[in-house]
């Protein structure tokens, strides 16, 4: 029988749809393998409840993908509410959450500043001379995380 894939939610500041975009792009391969199922905020029908709906992805998600750039930070909605609910449900082991530099910003000393970033070199994606580069070393590392993620959550 095959495993259900995790739910990814991804939180972002729409600001930053363009690179957001191209990160869902990248997934493809990860979604086609049945390994994820991602979720954004672009993902709401008109007409829906879309706090109730956005909290419940949130709160039930196995990788929370945090897109940092200087705009996510300034975003409250981003900054206070998904992150700290993401970043609660992951000290609590519930929750896989993995930052993402986006763009570059200040974002040490951020509360997600103690988590592992991807790139691994700090170099945000957009500082890449090569974007599909960047975006599959992103992937890679996502990749890793859900391998870990997976053998946590059969351990416990």
């Amino acid at each position: 029988m095959a495993e259900s894939p995790l739910d990814v939610f991804i939180s972002y500041s729409h600001k930053d749809k363009v690179l957001r975009d191209g990160l869902s792009t990248a997934l493809s391969n990860l979604q086609r393998q049945n390994i994820i199922h991602t979720w954004y905020d672009g993902d709401l029908v008109p007409g829906s409840e879309w706090q109730k709906i956005l909290m419940h992805k949130l709160t039930t998600a196995h990788i929370i993908l945090l897109l940092i750039s200087a705009d996510f930070i300034a975003s409250d909605f981003c900054y206070s509410k998904e992150m700290g609910i993401a970043l609660e449900r992951h000290h609590k082991g519930e929750a896989c959450v993995i930052p993402i530099l986006l763009r570059p910003c200040d974002w040490k000393g951020a509360p997600f500043s103690e988590l592992q970033i991807i790139p691994e070199n700090n170099k945000a994606i957009t500082k890449w001379a090569d974007r599909d580069e960047a975006f599959t070393e992103v992937t890679n590392g996502i990749r890793k995380s859900i391998a870990e993620f997976k053998s946590r959550q059969s351990r416990s």
